[in-house]
């Protein structure tokens, strides 16, 4: 085993998740995802973890570390939400300005969530590594977008429409596409 006893365990757990999930209502399928890494995850920086400054974990490699950052926690999220059929079109990985109150010191940094869109207009639920709870979009008055992405496209802001092709744009989306497809996750 790659990742010792302790990742698989949190593997078989994730995979019997999923099958329960399979015929739940989209809601219950974010709530359960969004619990399920933000439990199994803990939070390291890229440096610390990986040797690099910038390291976009796949979802296995963050679940064998049981550990990784804001980009791992939104890339896991997003990758088992289509697994259980959450239209594509409804998930975004979303770069964000984040301020964090660190021991009393309210600092900017940038930060990565998955943004849900209930429908094509509608204002997107708040999947996030820093607060539990799946809020609406405007009632994270602490992030402030500046793009977003899937594998669909790129969009900038809070736009609706995308600008991009977000593979063609985003080397560290490329790469870890490839690996998760090398991991067998398609």
């Amino acid at each position: 085993m790659r990742y010792g006893d302790e990742a698989h365990l949190n593997i078989l757990e994730l995979q019997q998740l999923i099958s329960q999930l399979k015929t739940v209502p989209e809601v219950e399928k974010l709530k359960k995802i969004n619990d399920f890494f933000n439990q199994k995850i803990n939070y390291a920086e890229d440096i610390d973890l990986w040797s690099q400054s910038d390291y976009w974990a796949t979802p296995l490699e963050a679940i064998g570390r049981e550990a990784g950052d804001c980009e791992d926690y939104s890339i896991a999220k997003y990758v088992f939400l289509k697994t259980l059929n959450v239209p594509n079109d409804k998930l975004r990985l979303t770069y964000v300005r984040a301020e964090i109150n660190f021991d009393g010191i309210r600092t900017v940094r940038a930060h990565m969530v998955l943004s849900y869109y209930p429908s094509p207009q509608s204002e997107p639920m708040v999947l996030d590594s820093l607060v539990p709870e799946i809020l609406p979009a405007s009632s994270r008055k602490d992030l402030t977008p500046i793009f977003s992405f899937n594998d669909k496209g790129l969009w900038i802001g809070s736009s609706s429409k995308p600008k991009a092709d977000a593979g063609t744009h985003l080397s560290k989306w490329r790469d870890v596409l490839t690996r998760m497809q090398a991991d067998g996750i398609e």
